[in-house]
């Protein structure tokens, strides 16, 4: 079986040496240079152009390189009856929850006032935060943002999580639904996006939802760029409703160089960093896929494509 390969990055050598360690017959083509169509019959991809899908007629299985599936759902006409799949992986839950960790931590310690005394030159110690008032609110609960929800709660905060369907997590104050919405983000202080991107959740992040957040609110955002409404996020801490936001992913990437989020001091910034995919790790999901297509059998985590996620 041939598996077609697709990234914006150079990890195809990487890719080719985890999946051939565990599917050794693999045939591994790297786009563009796929030979014949008809050979593909998996397809590991990030980034693929619109429409190329429909290149492959024996295509069993598409399979993102990440545990988002917007950029394959961007595709508006994907060929039928071919699974769509997202990894799940234990290390990359692992190290989002690390990002947001981070992210958290230096908000509740006032690491960013501290940098800006350190930049000034000014000695001052602020009064000393109460983990235990600090109220963190995951805008998201799969896979990534329950992790991150029950690490948080382990370290003291106060945790709640918000997603569409009611869920039930040990630990942390659980909200859904529209009505849930609103009472999850009053509680917010600071408020953390791990949601997968869809219609519904787009610029779900815009100047509505920025004031129902307490005022000094913080905003992490490690999803999708395009969960933000960037004028609306800017507005808010420029009035001094937000006090600051922590954001590791936007609406075009690389962030252009006179975007204003480079140089507002209330921003702190990382270039689609909180968790890269491992393919040590994650190669093994993938080629359980591989070896489950090869036997006509439904692989691993496949998404909805109805929900798009």
């Amino acid at each position: 079986m041939a598996v077609l390969f697709k990234s914006n990055s150079d990890s195809a050598a990487r890719w080719a040496q985890e999946i051939r360690k565990l599917v050794p017959d693999v045939d591994f083509r790297i786009w563009p240079d796929y030979g014949d169509p008809a050979d593909i019959k998996f397809a590991l991809v990030w980034g693929m152009p619109i429409g190329e899908f429909h290149k492959f007629p024996n295509l069993r299985c598409i399979a993102s390189l990440g545990a988002g599936v917007d950029h394959i759902f961007r595709d508006p006409d994907l060929p039928e009856g071919v699974a769509i799949t997202r990894l799940v992986d234990p290390w990359m839950a692992e190290a989002m929850s690390e990002y947001v960790l981070l992210q958290v931590l230096r908000f509740h310690r006032q690491g960013d006032t501290y940098a800006r005394f350190q930049a000034e030159k000014h000695w001052e110690t602020l009064p000393f935060p109460d983990t235990a008032q600090r109220r963190v609110g995951i805008l998201g609960l799969g896979v990534l943002g329950e992790d991150a929800a029950v690490k948080l709660a382990r370290h003291g905060f106060p945790t709640a999580g918000w997603s569409r369907r009611a869920k039930q997590i040990d630990g942390v104050e659980c909200f859904h639904g529209a009505e849930g919405l609103k009472p999850f983000l009053n509680r917010t202080d600071i408020l953390c996006c791990l949601l997968p991107l869809t219609p519904e959740t787009e610029d779900i992040i815009d100047a509505k939802l920025l004031t129902e957040l307490p005022k000094g609110a913080y905003i992490v955002n490690s999803a999708r760029g395009r969960h933000v409404v960037d004028e609306d996020l800017i507005a808010a801490m420029d009035a001094g409703h937000i006090a600051g936001a922590a954001l590791d992913v936007f609406r075009q990437e690389p962030l252009p160089a006179e975007h204003p989020y480079w140089t507002h001091p209330k921003v702190l910034l990382t270039p689609h960093a909180a968790a890269l995919t491992n393919p040590r790790t994650a190669g093994q999901q993938v080629a359980e896929n591989i070896r489950r297509v090869l036997a006509g059998e439904a692989p691993l985590h496949q998404v909805d494509r109805a929900a798009g996620y």
